[in-house]
C-alpha cells in the first residue's frame, strides 16, 4: 500500500490528499433542491447529496491526485444512509484508481480492535471473504497501546493495507496530552517511537513502513523533529490551508528525495467554490480542481 501511494505521488507529482468531508452547508443549493424534491427532508436525501457532490469532485480531480481521505463521521451521523454514501464514495474513488485513506480514528483493544480491523482486513463468512469497505488505509488512535494496533498489522501484511496513527495532531488542544513532558520527553515523542517500532513489523520496499503517522502542519518545529526521529515513517499531514499550515512550514517534513509525506486539504478544496468568485455554484467541481492545482504548485515549490 505505501509503495503504491508513493508511486502515485510520483506519477502525479502531487503529495495532496483530498479530504472528502462534506457537510450539509457545503452542498450547492441546486443539488440540495434536487435531492430534497426527490427524497424529502430525509437522511437519504442528504446521502444522495453527498454522493453527487463527491462524484462531481472526483470526476474533475482524480487524475491530479494520488489519494482521497473521507472522514467517516461526516457520513455516519446520517445513519445507514450516510454509511451508504461513504461506501459509495470509497468505491467510486477506487474505480478512479485512487488510494483511499479511511479517516476512522478507531482505538480499542481485544475483540473490538479485531472487529474494527475489518475495515482493512475484510470479513469472512463461511469461508467467503468480503472487502466491504475497500479502504487502502485507515487512521488510528494509539492511546490504548499495541493491543489496539496489533489486529490491524496482520491486515497490513496479509492484505497490503496501511495505517496512519495519531502522533502530533494539528488541533490546538492536542498539546494538553501530546506535549506533556515525561522524563524529559514530550508524550508525542513516545508515540513516535512506538509507531516507528510497530512500523518495523510491516515494511514496504521504498524505504517506508505501511504504518505511517499523523503529524500536523501547524506545529512546524515538532514536525521537523519528528521527521528526524521517524526516518522510515510516512507522514499524513493535516492542518494545511484552512487551519493555517503553509507549504513553507512543510519544507523539512519532506525527505531528501522530496518524498515522505502526503498533505491533506478538505474544505479548502471541496468547498472552494464558496470563495472562488470566478465560478458559479454549478461549477463547484471546477473550483475544486483549481484548488488542487494551486495546492500542487504550492507544495512543489518546497519539495526537494
Amino acid at each position: 500500500m505505501i509503495d503504491r501511494l508513493i508511486s502515485q505521488i510520483e506519477a502525479t507529482q502531487n503529495p495532496t490528499v483530498v479530504g472528502l468531508d462534506p457537510t450539509y452547508a457545503m452542498i450547492p443549493s441546486f443539488i440540495k433542491e434536487e435531492m430534497l424534491e426527490a427524497y424529502g427532508k430525509t437522511p437519504k436525501a442528504v446521502a444522495e447529496m453527498f454522493i453527487r457532490f463527491n462524484k462531481g469532485i472526483l470526476d474533475e480531480v482524480a487524475t491530479l491526485i494520488p489519494a482521497v481521505k473521507p472522514q467517516i463521521a461526516m457520513y455516519e451521523q446520517y445513519g445507514l444512509e450516510g454509511l451508504r454514501a461513504y461506501m459509495e464514495t470509497v468505491a467510486y474513488a477506487k474505480e478512479k484508481g485512487l488510494v483511499v485513506i479511511g479517516d476512522i480514528k478507531r482505538g480499542d483493544i481485544a475483540s473490538t480492535a479485531a472487529a474494527y480491523a475489518g475495515h482493512i482486513a475484510g470479513v469472512k463468512i463461511e469461508g467467503e471473504h468480503f472487502d466491504l469497505w475497500q479502504e487502502d488505509a485507515v487512521t488510528l488512535n494509539p492511546y490504548m497501546g499495541f493491543d489496539g494496533i496489533e489486529p490491524f498489522i496482520a491486515a497490513c501484511n496479509e492484505q497490503d493495507r496501511g495505517l496512519f496513527i495519531l502522533v502530533k495532531t494539528s488541533n490546538p488542544s492536542g498539546v494538553e496530552i501530546q506535549d506533556l513532558m515525561v522524563n524529559g520527553l514530550p508524550v508525542y515523542d513516545y508515540s513516535a517511537d512506538l509507531v516507528s517500532r510497530w512500523g518495523e513489523l510491516t515494511m514496504g520496499t521504498k524505504g517506508y513502513s505501511r504504518i505511517g503517522a499523523v503529524v500536523g502542519a501547524t506545529y512546524k518545529e515538532q514536525g521537523i523533529e519528528l521527521r528526524k526521529r521517524m526516518p522510515h515513517t510516512f507522514f499524513l499531514v493535516p492542518g494545511y490551508g484552512a487551519q493555517g499550515g503553509t507549504a513553507e512550514d512543510l519544507k523539512d517534513y519532506f525527505d531528501k528525495n522530496g518524498s515522505g509525506i502526503i498533505v491533506n486539504s478538505s474544505r479548502g478544496i471541496i468547498a472552494a467554490y464558496q470563495k472562488d468568485k470566478e465560478v458559479t455554484e454549478k461549477e463547484f467541481a471546477i473550483a475544486a480542481k483549481k484548488a488542487v492545482l494551486a495546492m500542487r504548485d504550492d507544495l512543489q515549490g518546497v519539495m526537494r
